[in-house]
């Protein structure tokens, strides 16, 4: 497949991306190793008639999400290739550089503080128990997605943002337009968001009219008091910490469970010691394919640079493929090998530099406490349905499914 592409220079025919999945849902697409080896930075094209070039290597990958020559706010042009979410977030945080950038995320970062995320811990403990009890009384087999999966990211999220619960199930169908991939409806996702901003434009209301100890709450007081953002600002950012707040946590919910009943052996060692679960969640994180192509938001090159051997003029549109970064034998020993006691799991799954994943430290805490919770109630948990059977929601930038049945 790459015979198009001349590894000396990376130039050639441009390779259709995202590229064909891989045989299993528990490993990347094998193109992703042949650039690795071949043409780490390689021109793509993409369904949406643009073109890009993809970094596959972890240190090319680190590079991009690092080097200020490598912009987010740049990439807003009509010619960056645009699936749902990097739409929504051309007018967010995610779309932004220093110094924009810089202030939205000192006023926000403060309610994602590892401090204030543990105090939120007892909490999310007693969701789970209370999600699990629920799933015990529930006649065999169980939907885990519709009981569990969805409800703990979704009910943490809308807590902490002082979204009514009641609304979650609307919010998530929302969701998950803004998380489509390349081939959803332009049309659609228009409608989508502007919905999505309506009911953040009347939850604002609601707040400033009846505040609350909540994180919205605050965001009003920071926009109305103190004048730190914008009212557009403020939508922004409400519209993208829900979605960013749940979405993929659902999925590395399901994602884990499947990949530690895959290899028993690591379920095991986790049954018999509860401690090595946060180290085991950082190793998921790395090995679980939550995506097929794993990539993070599209940058643009503000000058020349050169990346893997291949320079890159101005203006360049590139995207990276975490998924691969996370495979790569010269960042992992045997990187293909699921191990929950690897020392030192440095992945790339919550991004690094100035756009890393502000809500990392509330998704590592979540999903340590889905896993101890799982353990605990469900020690015998195993699909109630052949794993070929699984089915994913079509359309959307990652592995959502449409249900979970699980027995025990």
């Amino acid at each position: 497949m790459t015979e198009t592409v001349d590894v000396e220079t990376g130039t050639g025919a441009p390779l259709a991306y995202p590229f064909p999945p891989a045989p299993s849902i528990y490993h990347p697409s094998p193109v992703f190793a042949q650039l690795r080896d071949q043409c780490p930075v390689a021109p793509i094209a993409t369904p949406d008639g643009n073109s890009a070039w993809l970094a596959t290597r972890y240190e090319d990958v680190r590079t991009v999400l690092t080097d200020p020559r490598f912009s987010r706010a740049a990439a807003a042009g009509p010619a960056v290739p645009l699936a749902g979410l990097a739409r929504l977030a051309a007018d967010s945080m995610l779309g932004m550089d220093p110094p924009r950038h810089t202030r939205l995320r000192k006023l926000i970062a403060r309610a994602f503080t590892p401090r204030r995320i543990e105090l939120l811990r007892p909490r999310v403990t007693e969701l789970v128990d209370e999600l699990l009890a629920r799933v015990l009384a529930l006649p065999r087999p169980v939907d885990l997605m519709e009981h569990f999966s969805l409800q703990l990211p979704v009910l943490v999220i809308c807590e902490l943002l002082g979204v009514p619960a009641e609304h979650r199930r609307f919010l998530h169908d929302w969701s998950d337009t803004v998380m489509g991939d390349w081939q959803s409806d332009p049309g659609e996702l228009d409608r989508v968001l502007a919905e999505l901003t309506g009911y953040f434009t009347d939850l604002i209301a609601e707040k400033r009219a009846h505040p609350a100890d909540d994180l919205m709450t605050a965001l009003v007081a920071a926009r109305d008091e103190h004048d730190r953002l914008s009212e557009r600002e403020l939508l922004a950012l409400c519209v993208g910490l829900l979605i960013a707040g749940h979405e993929t946590t659902v999925a590395e919910i399901n994602m884990f469970l499947l990949t530690l009943l895959r290899h028993p052996d690591q379920l095991a060692a986790l049954r018999a010691d509860s401690s090595l679960i946060p180290h085991a969640v950082e190793e998921l994180l790395r090995f679980a394919q939550i995506s097929q192509g794993g990539g993070t938001l599209p940058r643009v090159t503000t000058e020349q640079v050169e990346l893997g051997g291949v320079m890159l003029p101005a203006g360049s549109v590139v995207l990276t493929a975490t998924t691969s970064a996370n495979r790569d034998a010269a960042a992992f020993t045997d990187p293909d090998r699921l191990d929950v006691r690897r020392p030192d799991t440095a992945h790339l799954t919550f991004g690094t530099g100035i756009h890393h994943c502000l809500g990392a430290p509330l998704a590592r805490m979540q999903l340590q406490e889905a896993l101890y919770g799982l353990l605990r109630r469900l020690p015998d948990i195993r699909l109630a349905i052949p794993e070929e059977q699984l089915q994913f929601k079509r359309g959307m930038t990652i592995r959502s499914l449409q249900t979970l049945p699980v027995t025990w």
